[in-house]
C-alpha cells in the first residue's frame, strides 16, 4: 500500500507539473473570467432593456396640469416599487384622438390615457388594457389625492433575531454553495476525460503501467487534477471577492450559515474535492476504455446530463430536511456532497458530515478500483486483437 501511495505521488508531481507550468495553464486561469465579463455586459444590456424598451408606454392626452400630477404620481411609485415595474408614461398633444395615435407605427405606445383624473379613459387592445389598468388606477387615485392623501404612521418594533428570516437565509447559502461546486466541477472535472485518453493515444499510459502500479497512475492523475482545481478555485474565488468587495465599498453582510463560516468553507472544500474524485475517477474509468477523442466526446454528453439530473435532485432535496429524499440524496454518493452541503448551511450537527465523508470517500476507491479492473482487462491485455475501442462496428 505504501508503494501505490508514493507511486501515487510521484504520478501527481509528474501531471501536475506538467500542467500548472505550461504556458497554457495562464489561459485556463483567465478562460472562465471572459464569460463573466461577458455576462455582466450582457446583464447590463439586458437591465437597460428591460427598464427602458420593454416596460409598456402609455400616451397621456391630459390637460398639461394633469399630465404633470400624473408624471408626479408615476414618480413617488417608482421610488417605492422600482422603474421596471410601472408603464411609462409620454405627453401627447392635450385633446388628441387616441385613435389616430395608436394608428401611427412609430409611435411607440400600446394605449393612450384620455379624459380626466377624475374618469379616465384607457383605450387600447384588450390585453394591453387589462394590464395596465391597475396601474394608471393607482397613479390616477395618487396623482388626485396628492399632498391630501392621508399618511398612516408604521410604529417600528425591533427584535434581536427571526427564526424565519435566518431560515431563508440560510436556504440562500445553501442554494449559492450547491451552484458554486456544481459550477466548478463541471467546469473542471470533464479534463480528466480528455487527459486520459491523450496518453493512451501517445501510448505513455502503457509506459507508466509497466513502472508503477495501475493504481497509483488513476490516483496520481486523480490528486494533480484536483490539485490544479484548487490553484484555479483559489484564483477566481480571490479575484471574485476583491471585485465584489471593491463594488460593495467593503460593506459585505453575509448571512451565517448554521455551522459558521469557517467550518462552512472547510466543508466547501472538503465536499468539493470529493464530487470531484468521485466524478474524476468515473472519468477516468470511462477515458481509459475509450480508445478516441471522438469516443469521449460521444461519452461526454449522456456524462453532463447525468451530472445534471443529480444536481436536481440535489437542490429539489435543499429544501426538504429530514425528508425521504433529502436522506435518499445524502446517501447516494454522487448527490451526496450537495446535499451535505445544504444541510451544513442549515444544520449545526457535525457527526452527519463525518459519516458522508467517509462514505464518499468508500466510493471513490470502489469506483478507481472498478476502473483499474477494466483497465486492465480491456486495455492493457497485450495482442492487436484485444484492443479494442468501446464502440465497435460490426463486420461485413
Amino acid at each position: 500500500m505504501n508503494d501505490v501511495i508514493r507511486a501515487a505521488f510521484v504520478i501527481a508531481r509528474r501531471d501536475f507539473a506538467a500542467i500548472v507550468f505550461s504556458r497554457t495553464f495562464i489561459f485556463f486561469l483567465l478562460g472562465p473570467l471572459f464569460p463573466i465579463l461577458i455576462g455582466f455586459a450582457f446583464g447590463g444590456l439586458g437591465d437597460k432593456m428591460k427598464t427602458d424598451s420593454l416596460r409598456p408606454a402609455v400616451a397621456v392626452t391630459l390637460p398639461t396640469e394633469q399630465a404633470a400630477r400624473m408624471d408626479w404620481a408615476r414618480e413617488r411609485i417608482a421610488q417605492r416599487i422600482g422603474r421596471e415595474q410601472v408603464p411609462q408614461l409620454h405627453r401627447a398633444p392635450p385633446g388628441a384622438d387616441p385613435t389616430g395615435l395608436l394608428a401611427r407605427r412609430d409611435a411607440g405606445y400600446v394605449a393612450v390615457l384620455s379624459g380626466s383624473l377624475d374618469r379616465p379613459i384607457l383605450t387600447g387592445k384588450q390585453r394591453d388594457v387589462a394590464l395596465l389598468e391597475p396601474d394608471i388606477s393607482l397613479m390616477a387615485g395618487l396623482a388626485t389625492a396628492g399632498d391630501n392623501l392621508p399618511h398612516v404612521p408604521v410604529t417600528r418594533r425591533i427584535i434581536a433575531d427571526s427564526a424565519s428570516a435566518q431560515g431563508q437565509a440560510q436556504l440562500m447559502v445553501a442554494r449559492v454553495a450547491q451552484v458554486t461546486i456544481f459550477f466548478l466541477t463541471v467546469l473542471l472535472a470533464g479534463m480528466v476525460l480528455s487527459n486520459m485518453v491523450e496518453e493512451k493515444t501517445n501510448k505513455v499510459i502503457e509506459i507508466l503501467a509497466a513502472a508503477v502500479p495501475i493504481d497509483a497512475v488513476f490516483l496520481g492523475k486523480l490528486m494533480a487534477m484536483l490539485a490544479m482545481s484548487f490553484i484555479g478555485i483559489a484564483f477566481w474565488g480571490s479575484m471574485m471577492f476583491g471585485s465584489v468587495l471593491m463594488i460593495a465599498g467593503g460593506d459585505l453582510p453575509l448571512p451565517r450559515p448554521a455551522v459558521g463560516w469557517p467550518i462552512f468553507l472547510a466543508l466547501a472544500a472538503i465536499y468539493f474535492a470529493m464530487v470531484y474524485l468521485l466524478l474524476g475517477s468515473l472519468f477516468l474509468g470511462i477515458g481509459a476504455q475509450a480508445a478516441t477523442v471522438r469516443e469521449v466526446q460521444t461519452l461526454n454528453m449522456p456524462v453532463s446530463m447525468g451530472q445534471i439530473a443529480v444536481f436536481f435532485f440535489a437542490t429539489y432535496a435543499v429544501d426538504r430536511m429530514d425528508s425521504p429524499a433529502e436522506i435518499a440524496a445524502c446517501i447516494f454518493p454522487f448527490s451526496s456532497p450537495f446535499a451535505m452541503i445544504a444541510r451544513a448551511a442549515q444544520d449545526a450537527t457535525l457527526w452527519p458530515h463525518l459519516l458522508a465523508i467517509v462514505w464518499q470517500g468508500l466510493w471513490v476507491a470502489l469506483i478507481i478500483r472498478m476502473g483499474v479492473r477494466l483497465f486492465r482487462r480491456h486495455v492493457l491485455k497485450s495482442g492487436a486483437a484485444e484492443r479494442r475501442p468501446l464502440f465497435r462496428r460490426r463486420s461485413a
